[in-house]
């Protein structure tokens, strides 16, 4: 049967509705069993740990565990040094924010790196330690690419993609591609064919090559706004195809840095909750602090909480924690805790499809939980059934990331 375990007197964040005072019960990983009001006497008996029945421990909130598509590092560590130690530090500090399925996202590189990056993170997907993995690039544009190297962006490539979908031996969850490239379309093709989801970014595309994208099959816009062209008048671009379009998911980046408060509001507003997915796009300051550090073949400096190339051209990925963009969007965007689980959980667990497996409370799914305070502060992070060690946690990223008001400017990003 293995470990029970019982939520009682606990708020319940489910799909479709919120129960003020209820409880949950978790059985050998999984969702057992949960309901409004006290536990039954059966449930109650069967618990070899009870959690929310003193008075220290009432009015917490239970949520399902955060999935995040987009995120290169962590812990003053990154993906791409392609080693075990320094995924193992990535996923452990956005575990103990409560990410407990994630991505590993890999920047544009020269093809021999990233065919070296994929190989070494594929048996670390098999072992289930990572979901998958994310190539962002190579195939960019150079007039978007934003923190990506130039040099190493390529022109769409079907052999090369071959190579890189070998060598991660279906791992490669995500592809980024600019979808104006010349070939692109029979790229974005040649992904949705063996089952990869494409995602449009660092892209100088038109609407109608944005349409024509969607059109073969891509289905989600790498962080919405940064790094595309942006809107105009006479020519929409890119951004306004995948608001349109409900096939999109689009990726928000809810630092205060990426976009605005007011951009955030207005793509929640015409998108609606069932197609945001809050992303950190965490590079290895994610819950370290300020200082210099890298990024691909870049140097980042992270000042204030934000990440911006050395050079001071480009923002330059993040150092934002899930729990933080729930946070904000609560707090600073005034969406509905619901809708705001909804995109950290929920909407990024369907683009993987594993929304049969977790992403949400529900009997039977996976027990992938997030217990948070009156604050949404994170208290306690369950994966399978089994608590994750907390105590190494680093610096909260509120220490980091101050919270943005609406009249705050971000620096845009290329």
């Amino acid at each position: 049967m293995g470990r029970v375990t019982l939520f009682r007197d606990c708020r319940l964040v489910l799909p479709g509705r919120v129960i003020e005072c209820g409880w949950l019960q978790v059985r050998g990983g999984a969702i057992a069993a949960l309901g409004e009001g006290d536990p039954p006497q059966d449930t109650r008996d069967l618990a070899a740990e009870a959690v929310g029945e003193s008075a220290q421990r009432a009015h917490r909130t239970i949520v399902p565990g955060f999935v995040d598509l987009h995120v290169h590092g962590g812990g003053g560590r990154r993906f791409e040094e392609g080693n075990r130690g320094a995924t193992e530090e990535v996923v452990q500090l956005h575990r103990v924010h409560g990410t407990t399925t994630q991505l590993a996202s890999v920047c544009a590189g020269q093809p021999e790196s990233m065919l070296a990056a994929t190989a070494s993170l594929r048996g670390l997907v098999a072992e289930g330690l990572l979901a998958g993995i994310h190539l962002e690039g190579p195939f960019l544009s150079r007039v978007r690419c934003g923190a990506q190297d130039p040099a190493s962006l390529r022109a769409p490539d079907l052999k090369l993609l071959a190579e890189l979908l070998s060598a991660g031996e279906g791992t490669v969850r995500v592809v980024t591609v600019a979808p104006e490239l010349p070939g692109a379309l029979r790229l974005v093709e040649a992904i949705v064919d063996v089952g990869g989801v494409v995602a449009i970014g660092h892209t100088d595309a038109s609407y109608s090559v944005t349409m024509d994208a969607i059109e073969a099959g891509a289905r989600v816009a790498t962080h919405l706004f940064n790094g595309m062209r942006p809107i105009h008048h006479r020519e929409p671009g890119v951004v306004v195809a995948v608001l349109e379009d409900e096939r999109v998911v689009l990726e928000l980046v809810n630092d205060g840095y990426h976009l605005a408060d007011p951009i955030m509001r207005m793509a929640w507003r015409l998108a609606g909750p069932q197609r945001i997915a809050l992303v950190t796009d965490a590079m290895e300051a994610a819950g370290v602090g300020d200082g210099l550090y890298g990024l691909g073949e870049h140097q980042v400096l992270v000042e204030a909480g934000r990440a911006m190339l050395a050079d001071g051209s480009s923002l330059a990925g993040s150092s934002l924690t899930m729990d933080r963009a729930l946070q904000r969007a609560v707090v600073n965007l005034g969406v509905s805790l619901l809708d705001a689980v909804q995109a950290a959980s929920t909407v990024p667990a369907r683009v993987l499809g594993m929304q049969g497996d977790r992403g949400a409370l529900a009997t039977g799914l996976r027990a992938d939980l997030v217990v948070l305070n009156e604050e949404l502060d994170v208290e306690g992070v369950m994966i399978e059934g089994q608590w994750v060690d907390r105590t190494r946690e680093a610096p909260k990223p509120a220490d980091v990331l101050p919270r943005a008001s609406a009249g705050e400017r971000p620096v845009p990003s290329g």
